[in-house]
């Protein structure tokens, strides 16, 4: 164990990295996916249970929290941490993404925002330094910058007025944040799908200077494509030495893109969402077990998976339990969706420490382009 923060890399295949992130509450193995726990718990899982799937770190959300149960009330009970009962590390988002997807619940300044709780009205106000003195009171390893998000499509001149707003405000939370030994702060490049906005803000953060980066503004509606296209350039404008957190991502396709072209971390709720809604993530793409065609099926949704709803439930046993409304199904796809993720990570890392990422990439598209297994 360390009482530091530090990022090493172990090794590079084309634009890809592998490499492994020292924190005081343990290690974290990148490529890496972070579940997310919302409101201090993965929907639908048990810690120890998403421990058990391989997660290394965990998400939290600072908006979520901040409304209910109050940071304030979670430092006095110990942190959040020990409030949820996860000893690894924890990454908290700054709160700006829901506060920007509030709308017309929200007025923007130079200062912060102030805004209306979606879960009773009442009013609040979050800036730079609010953000950072929540996420100290929650204790997370990982604190994340406070900054804006315009939803795409927005004109440049918006995309770029946003973002230098977002480049003042990580010089607050820098300044906010301190001297915290063994946290880390991580500044987030934002400019939407435009090159020389996307190098100004990395420009601007990297003199600030930062434990790691995200690249945020991405996944908010501006297609794959697009995404993919900003990634081609975007990591090479950050600095090699620490790690880069692509923010919001996403379905398997989008995690293993990014990967290639040099991501470091990603989070998403996808799999616990989808998994309550009866979609499953496969190694032969999306089953839908609601579908008539698993109710007579006895194999399991996933052959190579080591999951409990593949090891011990068949396909039909999980099409009744959806059906029927019963909560053990959203249980078992959820923990099998977060298997799934944490098995592709694991696989890539293998990938990129031998060489070899170039044929996993392609036997994962191939696998998903045979679809599902035939109906019986």
């Amino acid at each position: 164990m360390t009482d530091h923060f530090s990022f090493t890399l172990k090794a590079t295949d084309g634009r890809a990295r592998s490499g492994v992130i020292r924190t005081p509450r343990g290690e974290i193995r990148t490529p890496a996916f972070m579940p997310v726990g919302t409101a201090a718990t993965v929907k639908a899982m048990l810690p120890e249970s998403v421990r058990d799937t391989g997660a290394d770190i965990l998400l939290g959300n600072t908006y979520h929290l901040m409304l209910r149960p109050g940071a304030e009330r979670v430092q006095r009970l110990g942190g959040l941490h020990k409030f949820m009962n996860w000893d690894r590390p924890i990454l908290t988002d700054s709160g700006g993404f829901q506060v920007m997807s509030l709308g017309p619940l929200r007025r923007l300044t130079e200062e912060g925002v102030t805004f209306a709780s979606h879960i009773d009205g009442s009013k609040h106000h979050l800036t730079p330094e609010r953000s950072m003195e929540i996420q100290r009171l929650l204790g997370s390893d990982i604190v994340m910058a406070f900054d804006e998000c315009p939803a795409l499509p927005a004109t440049e001149d918006d995309v770029a007025k946003s973002m230098r707003l977002s480049m003042r405000w990580a010089e607050r939370s820098r300044d906010a944040f301190g001297d915290r030994p063994g946290h880390a702060l991580f500044g987030i490049m934002q400019g939407g799908v435009t090159r020389a906005l996307r190098e100004e803000s990395a420009s601007a953060l990297t003199a600030i200077g930062f434990d790691g980066y995200a690249i945020g503004g991405l996944a908010v509606g501006e297609g794959q494509a697009a995404m993919f296209g900003v990634l081609d350039y975007a990591t090479d404008f950050l600095p090699a030495d620490k790690p880069r957190y692509l923010m919001g991502v996403g379905k398997p396709d989008d995690m293993v893109g990014a990967v290639q072209r040099g991501v470091d971390m990603m989070d998403c709720v996808l799999p616990s969402r989808s998994g309550r809604t009866g979609q499953a993530w496969t190694r032969r793409g999306q089953v839908n077990i609601k579908n008539a065609r698993h109710q007579d099926d006895p194999r399991p949704l996933d052959a190579d998976c080591t999951c409990p709803a593949c090891r011990c439930y068949s396909r039909a046993y999980l099409h009744h339990v959806f059906r029927a409304g019963e909560m053990i199904s959203g249980m078992l796809l959820t923990w099998h969706n977060l298997q799934y993720y944490q098995d592709l990570m694991a696989e890539l890392r293998e990938a990129i420490a031998r060489g070899r990422l170039d044929a996993r990439v392609a036997g994962f598209h191939a696998l998903r382009a045979e679809g599902d297994i035939p109906a019986l």
